[in-house]
């Protein structure tokens, strides 16, 4: 079998088939279904083998000096670069990750020079038709001291499949936000892997809202292997009617010097589920690292359920590190207050459930986008 962390930019069907296989025999690392969750994702019917669509990608905000293009142009004129990060994360190791990577092809490289700092954000949208399944791989590359915003989007008919996965690789210094939302269809599956590998004094920072789609699975894992760094997490979500989230973000502390900060908010209404479980390891040899979680869950409705599993694995004894989680409705008092000011329970209960999201959207890069975030939100409020 070929050996995929050393992957050809240009996937064989040998290697195709090899990273298939690892698909089928790795383990999602997910919980099994239980009285709330009914999904098994070990044992999912992927529309992928009915339909493989060929999508579409087109890339706005493209600044001067930038490379930003498709996979295949990347692989033709800019091999050497795609291939410094393509791989080069523990994306293909998991099980998710390997299922994209088995039907590369769609996809985005960004790469941005030494030094280079682009103010507005490179914006990279996917599409695909009704019914059809898409796997597509950004790609993205700072150097040394460079600075960039990459906002995914991703576009679909109604009962579309996306698997997408997107690797960050930065040099030392630099300074890169990947942001994501999704507004799939109700009938739609979305599956998302992201994986991230900072450099020395580098920051890497997700933002992602899953807002979309009847079954969301994602997971966001950045290893910190170089001093220095620091990776902020930010997520939100919101299943409605039948919706089932499926969150987990992993923030691995290999070397000491580093810093990581988790924000999840999330909110259940009618028989939304979702469950979430946030990972921090501080390796024994991570000493003086600081890393902190936050998960705050809304229950909107009594059919609603979300569980939030935050988990600290520390080896070192020279840390700093916090984790915390509140599950629960809204506070009676706090409807009681708004009541006795004139305001109607069913809009309060809407200003508040809103309100609560805007610590993970003041996170998000530029004001259209958290616009774009607070409309979806009051949408789905109701």
């Amino acid at each position: 079998m070929p050996d995929l962390e050393e992957a050809p930019v240009l996937l064989s069907e040998r290697f195709r088939a090899a990273a298939l296989e690892r698909y089928t025999t790795t383990r999602s690392g997910r919980d099994k279904p239980g009285r709330y969750w009914k999904i098994d994702l070990d044992a999912l019917d992927l529309p992928m083998l009915l339909q493989i669509g060929a999508g579409s990608v087109r890339f706005d905000g493209v600044a001067a000096g930038t490379i930003v293009c498709d996979l295949d142009t990347a692989a033709r004129e800019h091999g050497s670069l795609l291939e410094r990060a393509f791989g080069a994360t523990r994306l293909r190791s998991t099980k998710f990750g390997a299922l994209t990577t088995a039907y590369t092809g769609l996809g985005a490289f960004v790469y941005v020079p030494r030094d280079r700092q682009i103010d507005e954000p490179i914006v990279v949208t996917y599409a695909s038709e009704a019914g059809a399944a898409i796997f597509p791989t950004t790609v993205v590359l700072l150097e040394d001291g460079a600075r960039a915003t990459v906002v995914e989007r991703f576009e679909a008919g109604s009962g579309a499949f996306v698997c997408a996965a997107t690797e960050v690789v930065t040099g030392e210094r630099a300074d890169a936000t990947c942001a994501a939302v999704q507004t799939l269809p109700d009938d739609a599956r979305f599956i998302a892997t992201r994986t991230a590998s900072p450099g020395r004094d580098a920051r890497v920072a997700w933002a992602f809202a899953d807002l979309g789609a009847e079954l969301v699975a994602a997971s966001a894992e950045t290893t910190i292997a170089q001093p220095g760094a620091r990776v902020d997490v930010t997520a939100l979500f919101f299943p409605a009617g039948d919706q089932h989230v499926d969150l987990v973000t992993s923030v691995l502390h290999d070397v000491g010097r580093s810093t990581s900060d988790t924000l999840v908010k999330s909110a259940a209404t009618q028989n939304g589920q979702a469950r979430y479980l946030g990972n921090i390891r501080i390796a024994a040899n991570a000493q003086q690292s600081a890393a902190w979680l936050r998960d705050d869950a809304l229950l909107l409705s009594k059919h609603s359920h979300i569980d939030s599993v935050p988990a600290l694995e520390i080896a070192a004894n020279d840390v700093r590190a916090f984790h915390g989680a509140t599950v629960g409705a809204i506070d009676v008092e706090q409807i009681f207050y708004m009541e006795s000011r004139g305001i109607e329970r069913a809009q309060a209960e809407r200003m508040i459930a809103l309100g609560f999201f805007e610590p993970a959207i003041a996170r998000f890069p530029g004001e259209t986008l958290r616009e774009e975030i607070r409309a979806t939100l009051a949408a789905k409020a109701g």
